[in-house]
């Protein structure tokens, strides 16, 4: 915590794991500070001793908030939720719960992670696009079909969930690595509603202190 007791929030720009906690803190209003760590130059910011003693896992988000710190941006939003409960994140009805959690677990789990940096530098320059492009087209090709049940205006009914954080960030990385959404209706009309949402403005990558001046809005 600084000395203002403002929480802060160690992001990358184009991390969607930290945009779904930059999501999560505008909309409920909690004042914040950004610590950008960039995640390539340096050989990359995360890795330094200084964000490893922060974040062992050495990825962001990491939120200090309330005298701790916590990595894993699905913990976090949850701590905010049972700390912060106005707007609700999680619906009341455990149905509609779990419907919430498992939309976004499939993203946090089942797809994110296939095209994370680290990742993708594993399998090699030629690779990693149709790399990521498999594993992407693979979760929405699933997901497309979970949210045809569960969504109204949004992911789950008609309220912004933690599905909903989940989602505008994966749709975001789906178009840097040109995947054609054309198939995937539910998931691009959700989207777009999404994007229209202040929250979700203020959040968006093309907005942030560390946003290289060629990508600002």
């Amino acid at each position: 915590m600084t000395e203002s007791g403002k929480p802060i929030l160690y992001s990358y720009f184009r991390s969607s794991c930290s945009w779904r906690v930059r999501i999560a803190l505008a909309l409920k209003g909690i004042d914040h500070e950004i610590m950008p760590i960039h995640l390539t130059k340096d050989g990359g910011q995360q890795f330094s001793e200084e964000f490893q003693a922060l974040n062992p896992m050495k990825q962001v988000p990491a939120l200090k908030i309330d005298g701790i710190t916590i990595g894993q941006s699905l913990a976090i939003i949850e701590y905010l939720e049972e700390t912060r409960p106005t707007p609700p994140l999680l619906p009341q009805d455990p149905k509609k719960r779990a419907s919430v959690r498992m939309i976004s677990d499939l993203i946090a789990a089942g797809i994110q992670p296939l095209q994370n940096l680290s990742v993708l530098k594993e399998v090699g320059q030629e690779n990693q696009l149709p790399w990521a492009q498999k594993a992407i087209i693979s979760g929405f090709d699933a997901l497309e079909r979970i949210l045809q049940s569960t969504a109204g205006k949004y992911c789950v009914g008609d309220q912004v969930s933690m599905a909903d954080l989940c989602l505008a960030p994966q749709v975001a990385n789906a178009e840097r690595f040109k995947v054609d959404l054309t198939p995937y209706p539910t998931i691009s009309r959700i989207n777009k509603t999404l994007l229209a949402l202040e929250a979700f403005r203020v959040s968006h990558p093309c907005r942030q202190p560390d946003t290289p001046a060629e990508l600002r809005a």
